[in-house]
């Protein structure tokens, strides 16, 4: 009989993406794969484009929506459970895994109601409410980053899930050998973009003697595009922009130093890859995780820490002098990176949730 396994991941690719990734490798074992998630979150996009049935459930986020969201909130939970225990009775899964988003809290209580074996993956240091709550009955809690949850909680150290792709890129030893010319900079801002990065990117290349010093592209974000297109136009740097990357395989291949924030996935996708970064973490973050975050790639020199609050042209400009004539540190710190990578995840957590079915 085949085994049929409800993934709840949405809102944004920090958990859409490690989720396909595991989504992938469940399918690869003849695993019926299906998905929960919200109507205005990117899995609305990305998830039936990679042949995944997806079941909607009406949940927003409490956080930033004043004193009525918070006074509705509670009769909107309970509505969004009903409607998860409704998908869940139509599906019939064997295990459901949450991976983050709005939709896994509501999922994941309506499974433990119907005694549905429940996994879920917290992909950052410090773990969101959601997984926080649903820890208290989860049968395994995995977590992305070491000792993100309590020592009594007994968390499964996994890593965080990565495409099979992006681990299969060449070690930076060989794919840095001849590199020579501009600086190869890979801008992103996470998969909504960062106003930020789209602002002051622009203007530290800006500062630069001669214009052939850098080769640039940059993820800016749907709502961003226009703006972060006009900021390159009026400092006149010839820049790839665009709203979204969606092969970001190629994208950290080519790369020789990466300008993002410090998302869960950003941080495992440059270990994999194997490139160095100058990390600007979201500043408004739950419990500032993206700090968090980065801490490792920080202490191996894979990374340089920029917080937003002092982030400035001149500054960023400074840093990135420092690589013009200096290759070797950017070797040092994409070799650094590979050194903190730990593959295979997607296949741990398939393996993990399959055991979770034989045990139920």
């Amino acid at each position: 009989m085949t085994t049929r396994v409800l993934i709840m991941a949405g809102g944004t690719g920090g958990h859409v993406f490690p989720a396909l990734a595991v989504a992938g490798e469940l399918r690869s074992r003849d695993c019926d794969v299906f998905w929960m998630g919200t109507a205005n979150g990117i899995e609305a996009k990305l998830v039936p484009a990679a042949g995944y049935p997806l079941t909607y459930i009406n949940v927003k986020g409490l956080r930033g929506n004043g004193m009525m969201g918070w006074l509705l909130a509670p009769f909107k939970l309970v509505k969004a459970v009903f409607e998860a225990i409704t998908a869940i009775k139509k599906i019939k899964p064997d295990v459901v895994l949450g991976m983050g988003g709005f939709a896994s809290g509501p999922g994941g209580f309506a499974a433990w109601l119907l005694r549905v074996p429940v996994v879920i993956h917290e992909q950052n240091a410090i773990p969101g409410m959601t997984n926080r709550l649903l820890a208290k009955f989860a049968k395994q809690i995995l977590e992305g980053f070491t000792q993100s949850f309590d020592t009594s909680q007994e968390a499964v150290w996994v890593g965080n899930p990565v495409r099979a792709s992006i681990e299969a890129i060449a070690a930076p030893d060989s794919r840095f050998a001849n590199r020579v010319g501009p600086i190869r900079l890979l801008v992103l801002g996470g998969s909504l973009g960062a106003k930020a990065l789209n602002n002051v990117v622009p203007q530290a290349i800006a500062l630069a003697d001669e214009t052939n010093l850098f080769e640039i592209k940059h993820q800016s974000g749907e709502r961003h595009f226009v703006p972060c297109q006009q900021n390159y136009n009026a400092a006149n740097i010839k820049a790839d922009v665009t709203p979204f990357i969606a092969d970001m395989t190629s994208a950290y291949a080519w790369a020789d130093l990466v300008i993002c924030r410090a998302g869960a996935l950003t941080i495992a996708e440059l270990a994999a890859s194997g490139v160095g970064a100058i990390l600007v973490p979201y500043p408004y973050a739950v419990d500032d995780h993206q700090t968090h975050n980065a801490s490792a790639l920080m202490t191996s020199g894979a990374a340089i820490l920029m917080p937003e609050d002092t982030l400035t042209a001149e500054g960023l400009f400074k840093q990135l002098s420092v690589f013009i004539n200096d290759r070797e540190q950017l070797l040092n710190m994409a070799n650094a990176a590979r050194s903190q990578a730990k593959l295979g995840t997607a296949k741990v957590v398939a393996d993990i949730c399959l055991k979770e079915v034989t045990h139920a």
